[in-house]
């Protein structure tokens, strides 16, 4: 058996792994690389294998840098399934297809501009009917429930606690009369997180490949997490008189906000105030995730029941179309707009920091990880001055790094995941992490657990066992 890591190695984007054995080759995730200038010739350059000869992919969530690249490894030949929940192909139905809609249009600008300068045209990494074509590979499975992708396969899916329909996928190979167990954390989530259920705990593993985005630090407990969120946003709406920013992802983070600024204002420690979603994919996810509302936790449904009987909580629009979204830049106070995309490197976000970046009585609430190279980066690492639309912006606003709220384990809440195992795997790989971050890890899985065998491995590199 060999497996390659073709992304998600030494940086935290691009989740692409390749499982071949003498009987079978597979794909667990297809991300789209994203931030830096580098992401572009990434997602572009040629697949390192023939999508051809793939018999199918395991999917363990939605999220572009794991799902992302779904339409053009079809595009380019692979017509086998691709193995995700059913919550999963649900979220996937919005944000394919919103990825490729930004892919074509982003294509469409390119080329204007070389036209004026009669140069090459861009064309998109792919389209929206090719997006809708790889939809339709996609094979639903349930938590628990294990599938046989291949004679010489199986495969069972557990709950891993990120967003919703995130998974954990076991697999148990045969090859030449041998077996072997492979474990993908794919994204843990952090215990004790709103929404979601705790990550499902996993007894053993020969080969384990976890992810590391936050494996080099804590997360604030969620009561100082709740009080710093409520700081920001009473301290700006009441004394500063401004406007709350918070660039969120439409699948999964703009939900959890939603559902900690309805639950504060439920408990008298927020006021009621004016909440804006302003995009069109959130309000798909979010009704995606009422019709799953059987995989959410006990405190959720507690909330759910409370509305349904009060009819109470803050005002929440969602704002559809563009003149609507247009019309919130008008506002000068009084109002919490959440929008994507999440890194602020895309999406009506951009718009909502270029109106309210430069003014010192509003606030930025920055509520997820923000990857090198993107704009939310930038203004994490508190630069004075951004270029948004290649205009200079002047950075007055506060800006508030929310980290509690992370769909992502902190090293805590992943060493706690990884202490369930009854005994260490042969080999563990830390993945999705920075290089930095993911050698902290190791060194931290070595130290506390006493694990043998723990690398961090290199891009692109392959190893056989």
């Amino acid at each position: 058996m060999k497996i390659t890591f073709l992304g998600a190695a030494g940086q935290v984007t691009g989740s692409s792994y390749l499982i071949e054995t003498v009987h079978t080759r597979f794909l667990v995730d297809c991300g789209m690389f994203q931030g830096g200038g580098d992401a572009e010739r990434k997602n572009r350059a040629p697949f390192a294998f023939d999508p051809r000869a793939l018999d199918f992919v395991l999917l363990t969530h939605a999220h572009i840098d794991h799902s992302g690249l779904l339409p053009r490894l079809a595009a380019d030949g692979f017509t086998g399934p691709v193995y995700a929940t059913t919550a999963t192909r649900d979220l996937l139905e919005v944000l394919l297809r919103d990825s490729a809609h930004i892919q074509e249009k982003e294509a469409q600008w390119a080329q204007e501009s070389t036209t004026k300068r009669h140069g090459e045209a861009a064309m998109p990494l792919y389209t929206v009917k090719q997006a809708e074509r790889s939809l339709r590979q996609i094979e639903p499975v349930e938590y628990e429930r294990e599938v046989n992708p291949h004679p010489t396969v199986r495969c069972r899916y557990l709950d891993a606690g990120h967003i919703l329909g995130s998974a954990i996928i076991e697999v148990w190979l045969r090859a030449n009369g041998a077996g072997t167990k492979l474990v993908f954390s794919g994204d843990i989530g952090q215990p004790m997180r709103p929404l979601v259920r705790d990550p499902t705990p996993v007894a053993d593993a020969d080969l384990l490949l976890v992810e590391s985005t936050y494996g080099n630090r804590r997360h604030k407990s969620l009561d100082d997490t709740l009080a710093e969120l409520e700081h920001a946003i009473t301290d700006t709406l009441k004394r500063k008189g401004g406007n709350v920013i918070v660039p969120a992802f439409a699948v999964g983070r703009t939900q959890d906000v939603l559902y900690l600024l309805t639950d504060l204002h439920r408990r008298g420690r927020l006021p009621d105030m004016d909440i804006y979603v302003d995009s069109p994919m959130a309000l798909k996810a979010t009704e995606i995730t009422m019709r799953h509302a059987r995989l959410l936790d006990s405190d959720t449904s507690t909330l759910l029941a409370w509305l349904r009987k009060t009819h109470g909580g803050p005002s929440i629009y969602f704002v559809q179309d563009l003149e609507e979204s247009i019309a919130l830049h008008r506002i000068r106070q009084g109002a919490v707009i959440i929008a994507a995309s999440g890194m602020c490197d895309a999406g009506r976000i951009k718009h909502h920091l270029r109106h309210n970046l430069p003014r010192p009585e509003c606030t930025i609430l920055i509520t997820g990880f923000q990857a090198a190279g993107t704009l939310g980066r930038r203004i994490v690492d508190g630069a004075k001055e951004v270029h948004i639309f290649g205009i200079p912006v002047p950075v007055r606003a506060d800006v508030y790094t929310i980290g509690g709220l992370s769909a992502h384990a902190d090293q805590e809440g992943l060493l706690g995941w990884l202490g369930r195992f009854r005994q260490a795997p042969q080999h563990t790989f830390i993945v999705h992490g920075e290089q930095g971050t993911s050698e902290v890890f190791a060194a931290a899985i070595r130290e506390r657990l006493r694990w043998p065998n723990v690398t961090v491995p290199a891009p692109r590199s392959s190893l056989e066992f």
